[in-house]
């Protein structure tokens, strides 16, 4: 299939997904795509997610911000914008072979919550995370809130959450967010296609096996985060500050 969010390649058991918007902003369409990407690589061994300069900037909200606004005419309208972005997420997490992520760049909102559905995260020593969304009175509700926890601590997952800072490459290694940082983007490509391709000649069964049960230790509390976040956000998300918020930025 040809996608219009993403670019996907095949080569010798490893199947290559590139995030192609600009700056890897995500729109209604890449929520789309994505599964359907997803489901099309099933015969992956194992999977490399990447992007271009930046890894993303989150959600394009250019396209989103309308359809923010369209969706508060009916009360289940908001359920009906979020549900295709929480399954797209949760289709990744899902994925049964090993995905390792490449970052560059800035990887925030959205997109951060992106690669938190991913088994491993390599990053360059440039890129920048954040979780911007109380900045614009929005409760992230693509799984970080769930997620993060289990990978940087409570302690830092409630610092990133609560004030919306960005971290360096550094500090990401340092609390567990990324497992490795290299000296340029060209060189963290390269490191992450090596990673993705050794766990491709590993035994796939017990890879699945793995993921499997690691994911089922996650899954009930991914759940009520995804439910809590969405209810929260469904009565008190204002979509005129997010507009607002557009516009100053």
């Amino acid at each position: 299939m040809t996608y219009t969010s993403l670019q996907v390649t095949h080569e010798a058991g490893v199947a290559e997904l590139t995030l192609v918007s600009k700056r890897g902003a995500l729109g209604p369409v890449f929520w789309q795509e994505l599964p359907a990407a997803l489901s099309e690589i099933k015969e992956a061994r194992a999977v490399l997610l990447r992007s271009g300069e930046d890894f993303s900037v989150g959600l394009d909200l250019v396209q989103t911000a309308p359809l923010l606004s369209a969706s508060r005419e009916r009360p289940e309208g908001f359920f009906e914008l979020l549900s295709p972005m929480q399954e797209a997420i949760e289709a990744l997490a899902n994925v049964p072979v090993p995905v390792v992520t490449a970052v560059n760049g800035w990887c925030i909102g959205a997109g951060l919550e992106l690669i938190l559905a991913c088994d491993v995260r390599v990053c360059s020593h440039e890129a920048r995370f954040s979780l911007p969304e109380v900045k614009l009175g929005i409760v992230s509700d693509l799984g970080g809130l769930g997620r993060l926890p289990h990978l940087v601590g409570e302690g830092w997952a409630r610092r990133l959450a609560l004030t919306g800072e960005a971290i360096g490459a550094r500090r990401a290694e340092r609390i567990g967010l990324v497992s490795e940082v290299l000296e340029s983007p060209d060189a963290t490509t390269q490191h992450a296609r090596a990673l993705t391709h050794t766990l491709s000649e590993l035994p796939a069964t017990t890879l699945r096996g793995i993921k499997r049960a690691m994911n089922a230790r996650l899954e009930a509390g991914i759940q009520v985060h995804y439910r809590e976040t969405a209810s929260w956000n469904a009565l008190f998300l204002d979509a005129s500050r997010v507009a607002l918020s557009l516009k100053k930025s």
